[in-house]
């Protein structure tokens, strides 16, 4: 029996991510195709009898927006959501903006997997030259952080994400699941692998074969020393979740030409 049970998912599909292009921190509203994932997984947690009491989110639109659709869905519009730059997706650095299949097709499929996947290696960073570095280091959500602006990331190893994570989940969420609170986490993909990485004690190596599908919900059962009882769950229809695993991870792939 779990002691705590948490849901955490990847927001739905955002404007950039339709266009295969690294989005990190630049700010993107949900497409219209995310928009309908948000929607299609607050009715099944609807469906499933999930309520919640708490949401956690990054400061970033796609993040809140999928959140508020969720509970919108769920007609738990009035659950608190507290919101923090510590969930953001990694900080891509340098290729923020770039598409993924263009960078295999130059770089090499397996260089595009590392940047994207593995644990500990840095892209290339950020430069104040970088089109999307004033709107990303001017914007106004990031006055409001609890470390100043130029502390900012520049860019990220999923190792930093989780290094810059793991505060906020100790300090701020796990005293909320412990108050007995059911918890759902809007977060990125590399936030949501992060976490799962430290629950689950997910190895160095086995981190780069984990992928997340935009929009599913992901169950995390938990026992009193928040200890996993089990891997973690994706919660819908198990084929279309493996489709959607495979369509993230054709993104670094070089894009076939149609004859």
């Amino acid at each position: 029996m779990a002691k705590y049970r948490l849901v955490l998912l990847r927001h739905g599909e955002g404007a950039w991510t339709k266009e295969n292009r690294f989005c990190s921190w630049v700010d993107q509203k949900l497409s219209s195709d995310g928009i309908k994932e948000a929607q299609n997984c607050g009715k099944h947690l609807k469906a499933l009898g999930f309520e919640f009491d708490l949401v956690f989110t990054s400061v970033l639109s796609r993040s809140i927006q999928t959140a508020w659709l969720i509970l919108e869905e769920m007609g738990q519009e009035w659950v608190p959501i507290q919101s923090s730059w510590r969930l953001n997706e990694r900080h891509y650095g340098a290729l923020i903006g770039l598409n993924r299949a263009e960078m295999a097709l130059n770089h090499g499929e397996e260089q595009v997997k590392i940047w994207r996947r593995s644990y500990d290696v840095t892209p290339p960073p950020i430069s104040e030259s970088h089109p999307y570095y004033e709107e990303i280091y001017n914007d106004r959500r990031y006055k409001c952080s609890d470390v100043s602006q130029e502390n900012l990331p520049k860019a990220e190893s999923l190792k930093d994400v989780l290094d810059r994570l793991l505060p906020y989940w100790n300090e701020k969420i796990v005293p909320e699941l412990k108050s007995g609170k059911m918890i759902l986490i809007s977060a990125h993909g590399n936030s949501s692998r992060a976490l799962l990485k430290h629950v689950e004690g997910i190895s160095d190596e086995d981190i780069i074969n984990v992928t997340l599908p935009t929009g599913v919900p992901i169950l995390l059962e938990l026992d009193e020393n928040l200890r996993p009882l089990g891997p973690h769950q994706f919660l819908g229809d198990q084929e279309a979740i493996q489709a959607a695993i495979k369509k993230v991870e054709d993104q670094g792939k070089v894009k076939s030409v149609e004859k």
